[in-house]
Formats: structure tokens, C-alpha cells, sequence
């Protein structure tokens, strides 16, 4: 997007201000501000195109997503735009609508890495591993460096009950991600689920804690680590763990029913009752998609 919008900077009269304040504001993830100033450059500016996709990615960033809808519909229906119109479908509960547009996408570029991952994510929520894994698999055949297709081709095989293949590509993202990328949470907290699922308990809290270091923002690493713990019967390091994931997420229901478990084993009987009727009641609450 920025460099879409470099052009429109050398504009005389008030257009370049407008088009900076807007830039500016979504670099700061301030949305609200940047939509309203991507609107008020539309009104300025000569060029709209790179004024709509701004608008509609800041649209997008508010969880506005029918709006970003209609505005990525005024724009050409190159792969960049339906990539990003299918991500607002998708997230507006739309996801046949968002399947069509990636689909149109796809045959516009067979090979796009950005639209075989959102197919296969896609597929992967809807349960439809087989398709997920082809189009994961497709990725990896044309860029093997790509951790994040391998990390989900992990998802998919052991989705399919393929252990094997599961481990060989959760093992390739880790090697891909262990230096390189160390931002990169999401394979070590999936092979921890792998493990947990398998009671390989030890496994999944070496995997669990590694996922929490690299992100000690995410309620889920924190939850699995402290799963792991239960299991292996260290009540009280779990309930520090699960009392980290509750904070950082207090809408998450799983770590609230573990966390009663692990203060009933220590003989915490108010608190276990809090925990667990705070987890019924998330429960029985609608969650929104993530």
C-alpha cells in the first residue's frame, strides 16, 4: 500500500497532506483516524485506487468487514484485492462468499502463495483437511523455506491421523523458524497440542514453554504449558501458568476448567468453585471468530 500511495504524495494542493495523515495513522494502527482521512483524500485526490485499498484495509482492521466488502468491490478484481475482500468475507461470517472470491483469485494466479495459504486456512477451519493439505502442499513443492505452510501441513496430517507426516513437517518449521525467525510461536504451541493429545506430557511442556517465550503475550501457550504441568501432576507451577493464561485472556473458558482442577488438587476449594463457574458461564457464551 505505501507504495501505491508514494505516488500520489507529489500531488499539489492538499492531497499529498491527507494522503500522509492517512498513512501515517495506519502505520500506527490508529484505523479509525486512517479511514476517515483515506475517505477525506478520496475527495482530494486525483487517483482512487490506492486511496480505496487503504480505506479499505483500515475498514478491515476495524472489523468493519462489510464495509471493506463495498470497498474492495470498487476497486479492479486483481488477486491483491479479492485476496483482501475474501479476508473480509471470511471474517464476516461469509465464508462460501470467500471462497468464490479466492477461487476467482487462484485462476488468476495458479501459484500465489498468499491465496494457497488463505484457501488452505480456510479449509482447515471447515474441517476439510484433504483440500487444506493440497493446497499447503502446493505451497512447500514451490517454496520449501515457507515455515508457516509447513507448520500447517503439521495441522493437517495430524488432523488426518497421519503422525508421521504430521511430525516431519512440524520438524521442518521448527528447524526453518528456530533462528530465523524467532517471532514465530505457533509451530512449537501446535506440536505441544500434538504431544498433549498423545500423553507425551514432558514433550508438550519443553514445546509449550518454548511457544510461551517467544510469545508471552498468548493465553493459548500459556494454557498449554500449564496442561502439560497438570498432567504431569506439578499442581502448583500449572496454576501459575493457567493463572498467566487466564489473565492474559479472561474470556478463554479451557484454562478456567483446568485451573479449578489444579486448585482443587491443592486443596483450594473457593477458588476451584470460582474457576469453574466462570468457566461455565464463558462457556455458554457466544465467541467471537479469531
Amino acid at each position: 500500500m505505501i507504495a501505491l500511495l508514494a505516488a500520489l504524495l507529489s500531488q499539489s494542493g492538499e492531497c499529498p497532506a491527507a494522503v500522509t495523515r492517512a498513512q501515517s495513522a495506519y502505520e500506527s494502527r490508529r484505523f479509525d483516524e486512517a479511514a476517515a482521512e483515506f475517505s477525506r483524500a478520496l475527495t482530494l485526490c486525483p487517483r482512487r485506487e490506492p486511496l480505496l485499498l487503504g480505506l479499505g484495509q483500515s475498514q478491515l482492521m476495524q472489523q468493519r468487514f462489510d464495509e471493506a466488502v463495498r470497498t474492495f468491490e470498487l476497486l479492479p478484481a486483481d488477486v491483491t484485492t479479492l485476496k483482501l475482500k475474501a479476508d473480509a468475507l471470511y471474517l464476516g461470517g461469509r465464508e462460501e462468499d470467500a471462497e468464490q472470491a479466492l477461487t476467482t483469485a487462484l485462476k488468476l494466479e495458479p501459484h500465489n502463495e498468499n491465496v494457497l495459504y488463505g484457501l488452505g486456512r480456510m479449509y482447515y477451519q471447515q474441517s476439510r483437511y484433504s483440500e487444506a493439505t493440497a493446497r499447503f502442499a502446493s505451497i512447500v513443492e514451490q517454496h520449501p523455506e515457507n515455515y508457516r505452510a509447513h507448520d500447517n501441513l503439521g495441522l493437517c496430517y495430524d488432523a488426518l491421523n497421519q503422525d508421521v507426516l504430521a511430525l516431519k513437517h512440524y520438524f521442518k518449521a521448527l528447524d526453518l523458524v528456530f533462528k530465523n525467525h524467532p517471532e514465530y510461536d505457533w509451530v512449537y504451541g501446535n506440536l505441544a497440542n500434538f504431544y498433549l493429545r498423545r500423553d507425551e506430557n514432558e514433550k508438550a511442556f519443553q514445546t509449550g514453554a518454548e511457544a510461551a517465550k517467544r510469545n508471552p503475550n498468548s493465553a493459548r501457550n500459556f494454557f498449554l504449558t500449564g496442561k502439560a504441568l497438570f498432567r504431569l501432576s506439578k499442581y502448583p507451577q500449572s496454576i501459575r501458568w493457567l493463572e498467566q493464561a487466564v489473565k492474559l485472556d479472561p474470556k478463554y473458558p479451557e484454562p478456567r476448567y483446568l485451573l479449578s482442577q489444579a486448585y482443587r488438587k491443592e486443596g483450594r476449594a473457593e477458588d476451584a468453585k470460582r474457576e469453574l463457574e466462570q468457566f461455565k458461564l464463558l462457556s455458554d457464551s457466544p465467541r467471537s471468530r479469531r
